[in-house]
């Protein structure tokens, strides 16, 4: 069932939700992340924008988004290859979440881990298409 209602105090989750880019270019992150910072407020300022690391390890890019209020909906977003998300937070806000990708992405969900209080889910994202 996907519901898009905040929960009720009585049943209160926390409204963060952390997303995790790796194995793509900085640009793709960038904008994957200026999308969601359209929607919704961030720990990560508007001109922070992902930076190439040199070296064995793979890069992996984070922000914390708070779900609570839809500022503005993102519109379509062109990326240059698909990108996999890896987002964790309650259920309510990581299904609000991935609500507001759909504005702007094709959105795969790839798998989910469903824990007590919290949900893990991996999503490829993709330009959309008319």
């Amino acid at each position: 069932m996907r519901t898009t209602q905040r929960p009720t105090a009585a049943h209160s989750t926390d409204t963060d939700v952390t997303v995790e880019l790796s194995g793509c270019e900085a640009g793709d992150a960038h904008a994957v992340f200026g999308a969601l910072r359209t929607a919704f407020a961030s720990d990560r300022a508007s001109d922070d924008r992902p930076q190439e690391v040199t070296g064995e390890r793979p890069t992996v890019w984070s922000a914390t988004f708070d779900v609570a209020e839809v500022r503005e909906k993102a519109g379509p977003t062109r990326l240059t290859s698909p990108v996999v998300a890896d987002v964790q937070g309650g259920y309510w806000a990581v299904a609000r979440l991935q609500e507001a990708l759909t504005w702007a992405f094709a959105v795969e969900v790839l798998g989910t881990a469903a824990g007590d209080q919290e949900q893990e889910a991996q999503l490829r994202l993709d330009t959309r298409r008319p």
